[in-house]
C-alpha cells in the first residue's frame, strides 16, 4: 500500500492549472440562477452570495500573491476586487475571473520560491491550494442547490495529502490545530483497493506531524478510517462525518474526536 507523506506533488502543474478552471465553471453554474440568500448548510454562517464572493476574492487574491511573488506575509487580503453591485450577477464575475487566473498560473514558474504559509515554500503551493479550495465550495454550492456533487478520485486522494501536508501549518486561521495534542496516538486514513493509498498522522506532545517512510508502516493505529478518496477529502474537510455509513472506522473513537474537534479548516 502506497503512503503519500510529505509535501511531494504527485500530479502535474498543469493538471492544477487545468482542474482550477474547470472547478471555477462548475463552481458559477451551480450558483448561477440560484437565491443569492440561499442558505450554505455546510458553510452555516454563510448565504450563496457570501459563498460566491469568496471564492472569487479568494482566488483574486491567490493571483495577486502569485503575480507579485510576495516573499512575506501580506498585512492583509486587500486587493481590487471589482465586485458588481447586484449579488445576482455574482457566478458572472467569478467566471469572468477565470481567463485572468490562467494567465496568472501559466505565467508562474512553479519552482518559484516565494512566501507560503504551508509546507511548500514555492509558488505550486498556491495552485494545489487554490484547487482544493475551489473543488470543496463548488461541493458545498451543489449541494445548497440540491446537486449530488461528484469528485474525480485522483483529485480527491490528491487533496487529501494537500490538507493533512498543510494542516500542521494551518494554526494561523484554524487555531484549534495549535491545541491538538497526544502521547504517540496514530490516526490512519485509507483508500480501499489494492493500489489504495494512505495518510497515517502521529499525535504527540508538542503537536502532530504526517508520517512518512518506516515511520508511516513500523507502529500500530490507534484508529482508522477506510473510505474512498472522495468521501475522505469532504470528511477532513468536515463536509462529513466518520460515524455515516460510508466509512469503515476502527481503533479508539475518542481520538477520532479529538481529531475533528481540532481541525475545522
Amino acid at each position: 500500500m502506497a503512503t503519500t507523506s510529505n509535501a511531494g506533488h504527485p500530479l502535474p502543474y498543469d493538471t492544477y492549472c487545468e482542474a482550477i478552471e474547470q472547478e471555477t465553471r462548475r463552481f458559477a453554474d451551480a450558483v448561477r440562477g440560484a437565491d443569492p440568500a440561499g442558505a450554505v448548510p455546510s458553510c452555516p454562517d454563510w448565504t450563496l452570495a457570501e459563498l460566491t464572493r469568496h471564492v472569487g476574492s479568494l482566488q483574486r487574491w491567490f493571483c495577486t500573491l502569485l503575480s507579485r511573488r510576495v516573499q512575506e506575509s501580506p498585512p492583509n487580503r486587500d486587493v481590487e476586487l471589482g465586485l458588481p453591485d447586484d449579488p445576482r450577477d455574482y457566478p458572472d464575475w467569478v467566471t469572468a475571473g477565470v481567463p485572468d487566473v490562467a494567465a496568472v498560473l501559466r505565467n508562474t514558474d512553479p519552482d518559484a520560491p516565494m512566501w507560503t504559509w504551508g509546507e511548500e515554500g514555492h509558488a505550486r503551493f498556491w495552485a494545489r491550494r487554490m484547487l482544493f479550495e475551489t473543488l470543496i465550495h463548488r461541493v458545498d454550492a451543489e449541494r445548497a442547490v440540491g446537486r449530488q456533487p461528484d469528485l474525480d478520485p485522483v483529485l480527491a486522494a490528491d487533496g487529501v495529502d494537500e490538507f493533512l501536508v498543510n494542516l500542521p501549518h494551518a494554526g494561523l486561521f484554524a487555531p484549534g490545530v495549535t491545541k491538538l495534542r497526544g502521547d504517540g496516538e496514530t490516526i490512519a486514513f485509507r483508500c480501499p483497493g489494492a493500489a489504495g493509498e494512505q495518510w497515517r498522522v502521529r499525535l504527540e506532545p508538542a503537536g502532530f506531524r504526517l508520517l512518512s517512510g518506516k515511520a508511516a508502516e513500523s507502529v500500530p493505529d490507534t484508529a482508522a478510517v477506510r473510505g474512498r478518496a472522495a468521501d475522505l477529502l469532504l470528511l477532513l474537510y468536515g463536509r462529513r462525518s466518520y460515524q455515516q455509513t460510508v466509512f469503515d472506522v476502527s481503533g479508539d473513537a475518542t481520538v477520532l474526536d479529538r481529531w475533528f474537534d481540532h481541525t475545522a479548516f
